[in-house]
């Protein structure tokens, strides 16, 4: 087993790499955000090999395959030597209709659904203490949909003030079943509110070269004594530099990417980016993702970053990024590649 660098999240007493293990394709077919057909005996083999590297944590939700992620990540986790597993982050707060598996989930954080929903992961993921629960979006009431959502009356009606689920999930904490709470997607308003509850311990916004929004959150955390691991860093496969616009038109059409922006309209400035990261990647002899990753990573505030994989052969395409180090000649290019693409939005530069 390798090692790779840590870092302490944010107050809590967790030492974490760089770069954690990402578990949302695990999830498989047959749900709204489903990225196609999914092997479980080759996700539970590239889980053993991202923890072989030197990942010591993998993120994971219920929602990912409706509940398959997460017994995934618990059958991958119980066939290690317990001094080799790797600590468990999840989330709560998007149910599902179980009959109407393609229908959008709903971000519900009504207390007793909060603590039903920990006892359903506790369950599948075979643990006693979940080390990181995070509520996954703002307890809106609305279904995550990214675009028109159903009635405003009837999403208000599911509605729970951010201050009455964070106050369950310090009590969840207190009462020692999880050991850290965070909040995903909140922003810095959501979070300050969190804070005159009780101390946020870590965040999860999206942050990736395409993504840059998320920089007021993370400042807030550094601010704070708040932990920040962020998601889509690689953008979901587009910044490996393996995507084409031959390969985004061969995407199953069961694979959410498909008719997602950053992988339609956007592509083409998206692909000019990536391609500004190889000759950098090449002067390090490293990959385009470890570029792209390691950015990321220079990010102030940023913790660790999340990064999926769906076969072992994968993990060593990005495990790099956590050891390396760009200069400032490397930022500098970045960000006139970002200016003179136009790719996406939020400042070009930690």
């Amino acid at each position: 087993m390798n090692a790779l660098p840590t870092t302490r999240l944010g107050g809590t007493d967790l030492d974490i790499s760089r770069i954690g293990f990402g578990a949302w394709a695990l999830g498989g077919a047959g749900w709204r955000f489903a990225w196609g057909a999914q092997d479980d005996a080759d996700s539970i083999a590239t889980v053993h090999r991202a923890v072989e590297a030197g990942v010591n944590w993998i993120d994971t939700a219920p929602v990912y395959g409706l509940g398959h992620s997460e017994e995934v990540v618990g059958k991958a986790i119980a066939a290690l030597p317990e001094s080799e597993r790797p600590y468990v982050f999840t989330k709560v707060g998007l149910v599902w209709d179980p009959a109407v598996p393609e229908r959008a989930p709903r971000k519900l954080l009504k207390p007793a659904s909060i603590r039903a929903e920990l006892e359903d992961s506790l369950r599948r993921l075979g643990v006693e203490r979940i080390d990181l629960y995070q509520a996954h979006w703002p307890g809106d009431g609305a279904l995550l949909t990214f675009g028109p959502d159903e009635d405003p009356a009837a999403t208000a009606r599911h509605a729970t003030a951010l201050e009455e689920y964070w106050a369950v999930l310090a009590d969840l904490k207190a009462e020692g079943k999880v050991r850290a709470i965070a909040l995903s997607n909140h922003d810095t308003a959501q979070l300050a509110a969190a804070e005159a509850v009780a101390h946020v311990d870590a965040i999860q916004p999206q942050f990736s070269l395409l993504h840059r929004e998320a920089a007021p959150e993370l400042a807030w955390a550094h601010a704070h004594g708040t932990g920040a691991i962020v998601y889509q860093p690689l953008h979901s496969g587009l910044l490996t530099g393996a995507f084409s616009a031959e390969r985004v038109a061969a995407l199953p059409d069961d694979d959410w990417r498909k008719g997602f922006p950053e992988f339609t309209t956007g592509l083409v400035a998206n692909l000019a980016l990536v391609d500004a990261l190889r000759p950098i990647a090449a002067a390090h002899g490293t990959t385009v993702s470890a570029v792209a990753l390691a950015w990321t990573l220079s990010w102030p505030g940023v913790t660790g970053a999340i990064v999926g994989a769906r076969r072992p052969d994968q993990v060593a395409d990005w495990i790099g990024a956590g050891s390396l180090q760009l200069t400032d000649a490397d930022r500098d290019a970045i960000a006139a590649a970002i200016t003179a693409t136009g790719a996406g939005d939020g400042p070009i530069r930690p």
